[in-house]
């Protein structure tokens, strides 16, 4: 199996090398694993392509590859030059450093390769770790997604819907914010919404008198619906969410129909 992973975070980031082991555990002995990550941090870029001006790709070694761009594109680049030849089976996008779960998942670049992924055709998993008080003090915050995540993977693999549709399912993953010891299981979830919290702006006044804004998150812990993603994740489960890049509310056309038809 040959496997292209990628994250948001960058090329140098911790949960990239958890996904490294993830992938090598998965592929076997006789696999590939191609790495093509953007060369700096890209959190929150979403689903979106350089498409205005070109990107640099830099070879670092053997399958390892960096590109000046986003998650999205180091998909593109791998898919249509470095492997333009040798197609992978399977596309990883993580280890992220946080969650991707409930109202995250519209900002993230982890989410975006993977949804990049499966617009290509290609089987395409998002993991992510939940970080809280319970993992944050671990030697490894990761450790989690490290002990779970090539079983995931394959469970997912072997077990999971992948269809040929228009718009491609691909997997949103996101392991709790507990030891690996602690995690109790996985949950097939709904994206959630965490309600009474949002992103928001700080305004900031630059000595030079120019003003500017600091984007801030909100609280990661606040409840979900119990069928969602983050409330699996803040009860100790792995939660597994298929998602597509329809953004129809599929549910609203016949009666939308009826009103304006």
């Amino acid at each position: 199996m040959r496997i292209l992973i990628t994250n948001d975070d960058g090329i140098n980031a911790p949960g990239l090398e958890v996904m490294e082991a993830i992938a090598r555990d998965v592929a076997g002995p006789d696999g590939e694993v191609w790495t093509v990550a953007p060369a700096f941090e890209q959190s929150g870029v979403g689903h979106c392509i350089s498409y205005v001006h070109p990107t640099l790709v830099s070879r670092l070694g053997a399958y390892r590859y960096t590109t000046e761009g986003t998650p999205a594109d180091c998909v593109l680049a791998a898919i249509h030059e470095i492997l333009k030849d040798s197609k992978p089976d399977l596309i990883l996008s993580g280890v992220n450093r946080g969650n991707n779960a409930a109202e995250n998942v519209l900002y993230s670049g982890t989410i975006g390769a993977a949804l990049e992924g499966a617009l290509q055709g290609v089987p395409s998993i998002a993991l992510s770790q939940y970080f809280g008080p319970e993992n944050l003090q671990l030697d490894d915050p990761f450790e989690a997604a490290l002990h779970h995540g090539a079983e995931t993977v394959r469970t997912l693999l072997d077990h999971g819907h992948w269809d040929e549709e228009d718009y491609r399912v691909f997997y949103n993953v996101n392991f709790p914010p507990v030891a690996a010891s602690q995690v109790k299981g996985r949950r097939v979830a709904r994206q959630g919404y965490r309600r009474g919290t949002h992103f928001s702006a700080q305004p900031h006044a630059a000595p030079n008198g120019r003003r500017f804004v600091w984007i801030t998150g909100g609280s990661q812990h606040n409840p979900t619906a119990p069928d969602s993603d983050a409330q699996a994740n803040l009860d100790g489960y792995i939660s597994i969410t298929p998602l597509r890049a329809d953004l129809t509310a599929h549910d609203l056309l016949s009666d939308l129909k009826a009103r304006l038809e």
